[in-house]
Formats: structure tokens, C-alpha cells, sequence
């Protein structure tokens, strides 16, 4: 029986390399593109370069193609030369800040391969289905107008308001301030939207809250509980920026949402949009955070405190997945934030 054709964009990344081992033994036949663009952004130590390798190295069924997302020719030809069942874009320019610097790259990264990559899905394989991995950060910095109350640890909703168990997709895009990212991430978020709307194709947005887990190539610009693990191990000068430490993040690891795509792959829709994170299942403040890397690496933190938050931080957000579970009611969680600690814990030891 020939192998169903699966195509990973940013396939050495946290969640593309996670879905690549993910469906390879599902027995897929599994294309990756990945040019370490991200060292590019963010330098050396975030390179994706060694997990590429490892793939190479693990995963028998693998081709890799090492060529640049918004070169449409070079696209184009992976698309013609192959018929994938299932496309999976986690390519990104995944920083707020970076963004603010390079506005144009960001959104040539963000936005423009975005569409490259529909139209040629919608040119060759329009049977297929298509996964994107959308962000929080499409609904800018509305969350932050909801009546937190502070805690000694974190800021949260009281239990009786109706966003307690998070934040669900009803939630307005609109009249926020978003980051440059956060932009041109919608863009391409919309665009993905239409295309299983006005074409009919099998598309999904997945707005992720924080992904995570043990092969993160953190940076102090993008991965936050992985980077606060390694800096905790190494003894690294750790940056908490605004909000008292006390903002609140809900956390997935990436096996947890490959396994939710993999769901949505067997009975996709069209033109469909979940919130997925960690929900109240998983979710910590920095504060926590620390306390946790601390008991578990049995080092105590060295960080300082920023008083200025980033540009249109979050000051807690949590996902509401009710949608999404109850669409597919067989997905659950495996990992939960302390599991989630414990292995990029035993990563840095």
C-alpha cells in the first residue's frame, strides 16, 4: 500500500519535528522544508540545524529540502513533484520584537509564504488538508481589558466570571494592538480561512497559546518556559518584563498538539478555527514558573526584574479548547505543566 505524502513547513522546529516523528510512525511519508531561517532571526543558539540532523538521522522516511518559504519557484516545484495527502505550515518569523524591527521580513515570512503555499495546495493537492498554526496574538491585546484580579502569584479571573476556563473563539480580532507579528500572523490566518471558505478546501487554524517542550530552540525573544528552564540550569541571567511577574500563560507541549492536528486530519472541515493551549489543565505565571525550574533543577534562579511590560503583552491569557474537544472528544491532554517542567528539566540536566 503506497504511503500517504505529508509536507511539514519549519519541519526542524519544536512542533515540526514533533509532527514528523508524530507521523512518520502514523506511516506517513513525511517532506520537510526548513532553511534555520530562525538563526537567522534570532542567532546561533536558536538554530534548528542539530534537529534537522537528528531527523535525517532517525526518521526513515524523511526528505528534507532546505530552501527558503517564500521562494514560490522552489515552492512550486515540491508541489509539482509530489501529492501530498496533508500539509502541516508551522514556519514562522515567531517574535514580537523581531517583528518591530523588520516589519517587511516578518510579514513576507508570516503572511506572503502563507498564501504561496494555499495557492499551490489549492493548485495540486486540493483533496488534501491544510494545518496552520495560528497564534493567540490574532486577538492582540483585548484579553488584557478583563477584570484580573491580582493574587499573591498571578493574575487571574474570579472563578465565577464567564472566561474563567479561558478564552474561547467568539473573541473580537478587532480594535487591539496586535504586534507586528501578531498582524501578520491574522493575515495569514484569514487567508487560510478563505480558502477553505470561498474554495472549499480542508483548512484549519489552530491558535495556539504557548507551545512547548524539551527541543524548543529557545531565546530570550521567543519560548518563554523553555528558555526560563535553560537559563534556571546554566545559571543565565533571566529578564521577567512587567506585570509583577504575575502574568499568566497556559502551555501545550508539542506532542499535545500534533496529536490534535493528527485528529482533525482524520474529520477535517472547512475553513475551520480553534483556540488550543493548555487551558486551565496547564497554565503558570512566570512567578511559578521560576519556583518550579528551581525545585526541579534544585538551582535557584538568577533574574531581574524590567518594569516596562513588552509592546501589547498579554497579561494572562488561557485557552478555552472546549470547542476543539468537543469536535473531537477523543483528544486529550498527556502533558500538564508540571510533566511539561519536568521534561525540559531533565533536557537541561
Amino acid at each position: 500500500m503506497k504511503k500517504k505524502k505529508l509536507l511539514i513547513t519549519g519541519s526542524g522546529g519544536l512542533i515540526g519535528s514533533e509532527a514528523v516523528r508524530f507521523f512518520s510512525k502514523k506511516g506517513f511519508s513525511v517532506c520537510g522544508i526548513d532553511n534555520d531561517m530562525r538563526s537567522y532571526f534570532f542567532g546561533s543558539e536558536a538554530s534548528t540545524a542539530f534537529n534537522v540532523r537528528r531527523l535525517q538521522r532517525d526518521v526513515r522516511d524523511y526528505k528534507h529540502y532546505a530552501i527558503d518559504i517564500r521562494n514560490i519557484n522552489a515552492v512550486t516545484n515540491i508541489f509539482k513533484n509530489n501529492k501530498f495527502s496533508l500539509i502541516i505550515h508551522t514556519a514562522a518569523q515567531p517574535s514580537h520584537d523581531w517583528a518591530s524591527r523588520a516589519p517587511l521580513i516578518d510579514f513576507s515570512v508570516n503572511a506572503d509564504a502563507t498564501l504561496y503555499l494555499l495557492e499551490n495546495f489549492r493548485k495540486y493537492c486540493p483533496e488534501a488538508v491544510f494545518i496552520f498554526t495560528s497564534t493567540n496574538k490574532v486577538y492582540g491585546d483585548s484579553p488584557n481589558c478583563l477584570p484580573l484580579r491580582e493574587y499573591p502569584k498571578r493574575f487571574d479571573l474570579s472563578r465565577g466570571h464567564r472566561l474563567y476556563n479561558g478564552i474561547n473563539e467568539t473573541m473580537s480580532i478587532d480594535r487591539s494592538l496586535h504586534s507586528l507579528f501578531g498582524v501578520s500572523k491574522l493575515a495569514a490566518d484569514i487567508l487560510v480561512q478563505e480558502y477553505g471558505r470561498y474554495f472549499g478546501l480542508k483548512t484549519v487554524c489552530f491558535r495556539a497559546g504557548c507551545l512547548t517542550g524539551s527541543t524548543h530552540a529557545s531565546t530570550e525573544m521567543h519560548g518563554f518556559l523553555a528558555y526560563l528552564g535553560k537559563c534556571v540550569a546554566i545559571g543565565h541571567m533571566y529578564k521577567v518584563f512587567g506585570y509583577k511577574g504575575k502574568q499568566v500563560r497556559d502551555n501545550i507541549h508539542a506532542f499535545d498538539l500534533v496529536n490534535a492536528m493528527y485528529c482533525f486530519f482524520l474529520s477535517p472541515k472547512c475553513g475551520e478555527v480553534y483556540n488550543i493551549g493548555g487551558g486551565r489543565f496547564s497554565n503558570v505565571s512566570v512567578l511559578e514558573a521560576i519556583e518550579k525550574f528551581e525545585k526541579a533543577l534544585r538551582k535557584k534562579a538568577v533574574w531581574k526584574y524590567v518594569n516596562k511590560p513588552r509592546i501589547g503583552d498579554h497579561i494572562w491569557y488561557i485557552s478555552n479548547v472546549n470547542k476543539f474537544k468537543t469536535d473531537f472528544p477523543h483528544w486529550d491532554y498527556s502533558y500538564n505543566i508540571d510533566d511539561i517542567i519536568e521534561n525540559i528539566s531533565k533536557f537541561n540536566r
